[in-house]
């Protein structure tokens, strides 16, 4: 086997926002005190020889380490607790720059769902649990890769309940129902094999992050710049349940036909 059909059949998750839904007695608390209105889950296929990317975004993590330049609090307690690692919520924003940068000189494509946080869709749809929420997402991240390969390997950041096995099988059966509804009742042929994993420990789920927070900054915030920076590289964004653009496939976004813009910030909400 060839190190190209290796890269070929692994892809790396992360997510960006929350899925946090209430504050306490029950109220709703979406887009209050850093609590998220968008809760993201992106993928990245890699398409360079990964132990090559691997490399590049550790000597990026060691400068950090070793350069005191970078030594803030925040910094030097994760060098303490973990050992440093990228993340891009927590990180300076001249390591962000660095990492953008760096992104550039990647070969990859990545591709996220976006869902939006409603409380009635929650409480009926997921059944008011995040692990329902999270299997929602990746079912639509899965659905259009169960054709090309007999293989995928889905290397996933851990989080909680939501990366326990079951509910990560749930999210695969999902994912062949919609297939074999696209597909005119065909069977996937596909075997996922899910690898769930740490930030510290696989650097290319640093750069999952990275792409998922640039989305976000997007959906939050309305700001593009990162986004734009690294566009061409961002294969494609579902905005999950924007039902209002259903029609003609307006939710689904991608780099050259019809990109993300500021006007893809989400409004507050009316509580």
């Amino acid at each position: 086997m060839g190190n190209n059909k290796l890269m070929d059949f692994h892809r790396f998750l992360d997510e960006a926002g929350d899925t946090t839904f209430y504050g306490k007695g029950k109220k709703n608390i979406i887009g209050e005190n850093g609590v998220s209105k968008v809760f993201i889950l992106g993928m990245i296929k890699v398409k360079d020889p990964l132990d090559e990317v691997r490399n590049k975004i550790n000597q990026l993590q060691q400068k950090i380490t070793s350069d005191e330049f970078y030594h803030v609090p925040s910094v030097l307690k994760k060098i303490n607790k973990t050992g440093y690692y990228l993340h891009a919520t927590d990180d300076l924003p001249e390591i962000r720059k660095e990492m953008f940068d760096l992104m550039k000189t990647i070969n990859c494509s990545f591709e996220a769902v976006v869902g939006r946080k409603d409380i009635e869709r929650y409480e009926t749809k997921h059944k008011g649990k995040e692990e329902y929420f999270y299997a929602d997402l990746l079912s639509h991240l899965l659905k259009n890769k169960l054709s090309k390969h007999d293989k995928l390997v889905m290397h996933i950041s851990e989080r909680g309940k939501s990366t326990k096995n079951h509910n990560l099988e749930l999210a695969f059966l999902k994912a062949k129902q919609r297939f074999s509804k696209i597909n005119g009742n065909k069977e996937s042929k596909t075997k996922v094999v899910f690898n769930v994993n740490y930030p510290t420990k696989d650097p290319l789920l640093n750069l999952a992050d990275y792409f998922c927070w640039s989305i976000q900054r997007v959906f939050e915030r309305g700001e593009i710049r990162y986004y734009n920076h690294i566009k061409d590289q961002i294969k494609l964004v579902i905005d999950l349940y924007d039902t209002v653009k259903y029609d003609g496939w307006k939710n689904y976004y991608d780099n050259r036909k019809n990109p993300l813009t500021s006007k893809n910030k989400i409004s507050p909400l009316k509580h």
